[in-house]
């Protein structure tokens, strides 16, 4: 099968297979999976137009309602943080597209920029690994005892609820509690880390969930069960927003291809629905640790192969 945008040659069953395989393991900590979906469109597929951003945006749109749905019917969902989430990476996006098209057009150049800040992500999530801080101990508990709650069957659950309950908001701080334990959050640092993500998000054609999520868990203590449906509904939004505004730059770029290859972001958003929604259901039941670890060790192997490519 033809895909015009991309300019590619492909079996039709290979994106939405892809996409399923990755979003399946990468949903569980709240990534939707375009990180490493981009690579794939760029290297195998070799699709490395701006239009790649804009189809990694519109894969997103398509898969992430399966896992939001599922963290949402489960009562993990921080609706507040979400917004929080939303309203500021929501304008970085719009600026990352900008700056995608008339400043990072060159593909070698975009190599590097993604092998950069996937360096930086993954080692991030390396130092998460390595131990706790003290200020983490809460997150700790909570999500031991969260998976013993799950795991109870019967017997009397660790903590009294495992769903999340929201006990103040407001422009400055945002209190919640899960599995007995309090979260105390700041409102304008997360605005503010939200805004920058949303830059290089919107750059890397990822709606920014891919670099959110590990900082929220690494830097704000918010447990991974927590944190994921959050960070994928912040992706969802601010990715729907990058669609609309690629399809509107592409008027004004005739020649360049900037708009979305259509049918190549519905067959990859429809494997990668099925993913999140099974990654989103299995979850509770995975360690977080295990699936850091996988995520990680993507990361950093993503990473060093662009950086080692752009210097040879």
């Amino acid at each position: 099968m033809h895909f015009p945008v991309a300019g590619i040659d492909l079996n039709p069953l290979i994106p939405p297979a892809v996409a399923f395989a990755i979003s399946f393991f990468t949903s569980m900590g709240g990534v939707s999976g375009a990180f490493l979906l981009l690579p794939f469109q760029v290297s195998v597929l070799g699709f490395d137009s701006p239009a790649v951003s804009a189809t990694n945006h519109l894969f997103n749109v398509v898969a992430i309602p399966g896992g939001v749905w599922r963290y949402s019917r489960e009562g993990r969902m921080v609706w507040p943080l979400t917004w929080i989430i939303i309203i500021g990476t929501l304008p970085g996006v719009l600026v990352g597209a900008l700056l995608r098209v008339h400043v990072l057009t060159d593909p070698r150049d975009f190599k590097v920029f993604v092998g950069v800040v996937l360096l930086y992500l993954g080692g991030k999530l390396a130092l998460d690994l390595v131990g706790k801080r003290g200020a983490d101990r809460g997150q700790a508990i909570a999500e031991e005892q969260f998976h013993r709650a799950i795991g109870s069957k019967g017997r009397p659950a660790p903590c009294a609820s495992p769903r999340v309950v929201v006990r103040r908001f407001d422009a400055f701080r945002l209190v919640y509690e899960f599995c007995d334990q309090t979260f105390d959050l700041r409102v304008p640092r997360l605005m503010l880390l939200s805004l920058a993500v949303g830059v290089i998000g919107g750059i890397y054609g990822i709606g920014g969930g891919a670099i959110i999520a590990p900082f929220l868990v690494t830097f704000f203590g918010i447990p991974v069960y927590v944190a994921a449906g959050a960070a994928l509904m912040g992706t969802l939004v601010t990715s729907a927003a990058g669609v609309a505004f690629f399809q509107l730059l592409a008027r004004s770029h005739e020649g360049v291809a900037v708009s979305p290859d259509w049918v190549l972001g519905l067959l990859f958003g429809i494997g990668g629905m099925a993913g999140m929604y099974f990654g989103a259901r299995l979850q509770k039941y995975v360690p977080a640790r295990a699936v850091k670890a996988v995520l990680t060790a993507c990361i950093l192997a993503l990473a060093v192969s662009y950086i080692g490519a752009f210097s040879r």
